[in-house]
């Protein structure tokens, strides 16, 4: 297993004799978005980090992101930030600046429908408008 597998990884004790593995919120998040059927999808990442979204560190979440070199990851971290209003002055260029020709669903377990967008190179099977709905309620 390659370095980059580990960023986020600490491990911590449930009792003495029991120890966990257990990852950052900006870990769990990139994991979310690497692989979003093992979280109900894209929207449950969204509103997982919407609730925990004043403990998270962009920076990091970025980073994470930019290191894992996923081209989907990439591209939905960045629409990720966009879609909540969240203020990272700098880390969505960075993403910006990782390119890839290849549209990706922004969420894979929908139907393969909706609009592309261009600026992330995302094929948005779940609109903004969604995304908004359910990360504020």
């Amino acid at each position: 297993m390659g370095l980059v597998h580990l960023l986020g990884i600490t491990q911590g004790w449930v009792e003495k004799q029991e120890r966990v593995v257990v990852s950052d919120i900006e870990r769990t998040v990139i994991d979310g978005l690497r692989q979003p059927e093992y979280c109900r999808g894209f929207t449950e990442v969204a509103k997982g980090f919407w609730m925990h979204r004043g403990e998270a560190n962009v920076q990091g979440l970025v980073e994470y992101a930019l290191r894992l070199h996923v081209g989907a990851v990439i591209r939905r971290a960045g629409h990720l930030l966009e879609a909540c209003d969240i203020p990272a002055p700098g880390q969505v260029e960075r993403l910006r600046e990782r390119p890839t020709d290849a549209y990706q669903f922004l969420d894979p377990l929908m139907p393969p429908e909706g609009r592309y967008l261009a600026r992330w190179r995302l094929r948005l099977d779940v609109s903004l408008e969604e995304i908004q709905t359910v990360v504020r309620t």
